[in-house]
């Protein structure tokens, strides 16, 4: 079974993810690992010598090529739902989960690594929260097409997998 995880930046999808796959035995793959071993750079360096786009480009190549990984987790990055219909493309090859927290949750957690984050890098600290609201907002209509959702304040991993366990019989 392959389950993709979605969710905004800093809403634990690699972390918890990485706890997923292990509770249930599966293989973990964070999507942008796989794009900076594609593309032989990190994922800021894309952003800021080619451009979103062509991030965004490579980023739906490279999710494609994740049918190679029948039994596992996948962790996408916070803008993969919302471009060049993958959100579809991920709901019809495997299960797609929401992880998500409030945005003052997120903003205090990547508020200390922002460098990191190319979309909010150039931010000052006051404006993150701001932003990750607008995001949420406009991203909200993607994630939600998840099947299953799942807000990290109010669940622990072992529930999560135990949902899961129960909802989808090839992971029993």
């Amino acid at each position: 079974m392959r389950i993709y995880v979605l969710g905004y930046m800093g809403s634990g999808k690699t972390t918890q993810g990485q706890k997923l796959a292990k509770k249930l035995g599966l293989d973990f793959y964070d999507l942008d690992a796989l794009i900076e071993d594609a593309a032989g750079m990190k994922v800021a360096e894309i952003f800021a010598e080619k451009g979103e786009q062509h991030f965004r480009e490579l980023e739906a190549d490279v999710l494609r090529g994740t049918v190679l990984f029948p039994d596992a987790v996948i962790a996408c990055g916070g803008g993969t739902p919302c471009y060049y219909n993958n959100m579809q493309w991920m709901n019809n090859r495997g299960a797609t989960v929401w992880f998500h927290l409030p945005p003052e949750i997120i903003a205090g957690r990547i508020k200390k690594k922002k460098a990191k984050r190319p979309l909010i890098a150039h931010l000052p600290d006051e404006e993150i929260l701001p932003f990750i609201r607008e995001k949420l907002q406009e991203r909200s209509y993607f994630y939600g097409k998840a099947q299953f959702h799942f807000d990290l304040s109010e669940m622990s991993v072992k529930e999560i997998a135990a949902g899961l366990c129960e909802a989808i019989p090839q992971l029993r």
